[in-house]
C-alpha cells in the first residue's frame, strides 16, 4: 500500500526567515493514488500582521484568523497525520521551509527532504518551457477550478491531487463503466483539441454493442472445433443456428 499526502499552506508573506508564518494548512490522504476521504485542515493565528499582499491571495484577515489555534497547539496532529507519508507539494522549498521553520521552533524534527515530491519540478519536466503554475495546470488538464475564488490550503490541495495524478500519466480508462468525476480530465474538450504533447483524440466510446455476422464457414470450423471437446455442453448454445441475431 502506497501513503501519500497532498500538502498546501497559506502563509503571512513569503519569507519564512524574516519572520512570516503559516496561518492555514491543507492535507489530503492518497492511497495508492487515489483519494481516501481522509483530510487534515486548519487555520492558524500566526502571530503578526498578514501582509496585504498575502491577503490579497487567500483573503484570511488578522480578524478571522484571531481566535484560531497556534502551530503549537495542532503540531503532533499534523506529524501524526503526515506519518511517514510521501508528501506532495507544489513548489516544495516554499512550503516544506515553512513547516521546517515551525517545527524547529518547537524542538520538533524536520520533515524529510526524501519523503516529498514536488509537483513543479515534476511538470517542468514534462513540460519544459510551459506555464507550471497550478492554474495553468488545471487549465492544460481540464480540471475544474470554478470554486477556487481565493486561494485556500484545502481546496488547492485537493485540486493538486488531481493535478499529481495527471502528472503520472492521468488514472487508468474505465470503460465507461462508472460516471466520471468532477474535477478530472474534460474527455470531450480533449476529444476536440488533442493532447498538449502531440498525441491524437481519442475516439468516442460504442454506447451499443455491435453485432458481428458469423458465416456458414466459420460456423461449420466452430462446431468442428467443439466436437473435439469433452463435456463442453455450453458450447453447443454458441454454435446454435443465429441467422436472427443481427448482421
Amino acid at each position: 500500500m502506497s501513503r501519500e499526502v497532498v500538502l498546501d499552506t497559506e502563509t503571512t508573506g513569503v519569507d519564512a526567515r524574516n519572520g512570516d508564518r503559516i496561518i492555514e494548512i491543507g492535507c489530503v490522504e492518497l492511497i495508492n493514488h487515489c483519494t481516501t476521504g481522509r483530510t487534515f485542515h486548519t487555520y492558524l493565528n500566526p502571530e503578526r500582521a498578514v501582509s496585504e499582499g498575502a491577503f490579497a491571495v487567500h483573503g484570511l484577515s488578522d480578524a478571522f484568523l484571531a481566535d484560531k489555534p497556534r502551530f503549537a497547539a495542532i503540531a503532533d496532529e499534523l506529524i501524526n497525520f503526515l506519518g511517514d507519508a510521501r508528501l506532495v507539494i507544489h513548489n516544495a522549498p516554499f512550503d516544506v521551509g515553512f513547516l521546517d521553520m515551525e517545527l524547529q521552533k518547537l524542538g520538533k524534527p524536520k520533515l524529510r527532504p526524501e519523503l516529498v515530491v514536488d509537483t513543479l519540478v515534476m511538470a517542468r519536466r514534462k513540460h519544459p518551457g510551459a506555464s507550471n503554475s497550478l492554474d495553468a495546470l488545471c487549465t492544460r488538464y481540464g480540471i475544474d477550478t470554478s470554486r477556487r475564488i481565493k486561494h485556500g490550503a484545502l481546496l488547492d490541495a485537493e485540486i493538486l491531487s488531481d493535478v499529481y495524478i495527471e502528472l503520472l500519466g492521468g488514472r487508468q480508462a474505465d470503460f465507461g463503466l462508472s460516471a466520471p468525476s468532477q474535477g478530472r480530465r474534460l474527455a470531450a474538450a480533449n476529444d476536440q483539441t488533442g493532447s498538449e504533447s502531440g498525441g491524437s483524440a481519442s475516439s468516442p466510446r460504442r454506447s451499443t454493442p455491435r453485432l458481428l455476422h458469423v458465416s456458414a464457414d466459420e460456423r461449420s470450423a466452430h462446431e468442428r472445433f467443439i466436437a473435439t471437446l469433452s463435456g463442453a455442453v455450453i458450447w453447443k448454445d454458441y454454435a446454435a443456428p443465429s441467422d436472427d441475431r443481427g448482421t
